[in-house]
């Protein structure tokens, strides 16, 4: 179902990002959830001036007790929301929060997420009891897949991408373009994980993990948090840093069959969720400064550029690479390194890196003069925010 006229004008610029928070990335074994959560937000509160006292919602991502996060940090929300670890969620909680606001149901939201899934051993795929594993992130492909070995998310978006190049003669060149891109900007980013450069060539060197996807096509595991502090536009005007307004956000699913991957790529509620967002924010594709696109693997980007209306369906892989995502393009796209050379953060990476974006914090990274950025992610669970400098 396509949002109201009136649920748009409820939404648009009415809340905005006021502060952001992330902990170093790695491998901490002796930090847990809580620990690195807490750190976060203890930047996110300082990033704008406020304190603990100041929240009145929490809404936690892959914390294990939503209420023990509460005791620790001393605070007693009016509203409290705890939502799975897949990173689908991150734009779902984003846009919770924004509603929030916007319905004047709670004053300020903290929104945190914390992963300890290097130190804890974590691993995506195999037996179905596992993160992630066969009955995990798309549906309970156990029934039908894990006999041939179709246990991982991994080998969900190899199977994808392999009918994509059937179909439209997308090569392993412009998947490659991908990973080299977003690594060259993690090489400007002191805070990535994965900083050294490689070549085209290094890439197509690299070790297939499920064909047609290599080592460098796949995301990065690590220790590491973020916390995200959303008020109301109103209130974001007093505050320590400038306020980056929520000019948009969306969702819709795909879960009808889901144990098979989709034939169009998530292209319908992509479709939809491109026509709510950009209704919203009043802006098209070619209005976006930036953009900041779930890469839990390369095929994600290609199916989520072609989705969301940059190019033709088909296309994406030959737009690619042209360069448009690129730090010089005409969209560059997750400067920071994103999942691929950052760290895997599930989609809360890419919105700090976002609103630092829009506020003209990034260092040699900055997008120039960025007045509006788009966060997206391709899955089951479609999301997509739209940041800016003005509300409208």
């Amino acid at each position: 179902m396509i949002a109201t006229e009136t649920a748009r004008s409820a939404l648009a610029g009415k809340a905005a990002v006021v502060g952001v928070g992330t902990t170093r990335y790695g491998k901490f074994p002796d930090l847990n959830a809580y620990d690195l959560g807490q750190c976060a937000l203890r930047e996110a509160l300082d990033d704008c001036g406020l304190t603990h006292a100041d929240l009145d919602g929490l809404i936690v991502n892959r914390i294990p007790s939503y209420g023990r996060f509460a005791e620790l940090c001393g605070i007693d929300p009016r509203y409290t929301l705890a939502t799975p670890g897949h990173g689908r969620f991150s734009g779902a909680c984003i846009q919770t929060a924004a509603l929030l606001v916007a319905s004047g149901t709670v004053d300020t939201v903290a929104l945190v997420y914390a992963n300890d899934g290097a130190s804890a051993g974590t691993t995506y795929g195999g037996d179905a009891s596992g993160y992630g594993g066969a009955a995990g992130a798309y549906g309970s492909t156990d029934a039908h897949w894990a006999p041939y070995g179709m246990t991982s998310p991994g080998a969900f978006h190899a199977l994808m991408m392999q009918r994509h190049m059937h179909l439209y003669g997308t090569t392993p060149e412009q998947l490659g373009e991908i990973a080299v891109t977003f690594r060259r900007h993690a090489s400007l980013n002191p805070g990535a994980v994965k900083r050294q450069p490689f070549s085209l060539d290094d890439y197509l060197a690299a070790r297939f993990i499920c064909e047609p996807q290599r080592l460098l096509d796949y995301c990065l595991i690590n220790d590491g948090a973020v916390a995200m502090i959303i008020t109301s536009a109103e209130r974001a005007r007093d505050l320590r840093q400038p306020p980056v307004y929520i000019r948009g956000a969306s969702q819709a699913s795909r879960f009808a069959e889901s144990s098979f991957p989709p034939e169009d790529f998530w292209a319908a509620p992509m479709q939809t969720v491109a026509r709510d967002v950009y209704a919203m924010a009043g802006l098209g594709p070619q209005d976006m400064d930036g953009l900041m696109i779930y890469d839990n693997f390369t095929p994600t980007v290609l199916f989520t550029v072609e989705g969301f209306g940059f190019c033709p369906r088909g296309e994406g892989g030959r737009w690619i690479a042209d360069g448009h995502l690129r730090l010089d393009g005409a969209f560059p796209a997750n400067t920071s390194g994103g999942h691929l050379s950052e760290s895997y953060l599930q989609g809360w990476g890419l919105n700090v890196e976002a609103v630092r974006q829009l506020r003209g914090q990034c260092a040699e990274r900055q997008i120039r003069d960025p007045h509006a950025i788009q966060y997206m992610a391709a899955s089951p669970v479609v999301t997509s925010v739209i940041y800016g400098r003005s509300p409208s």
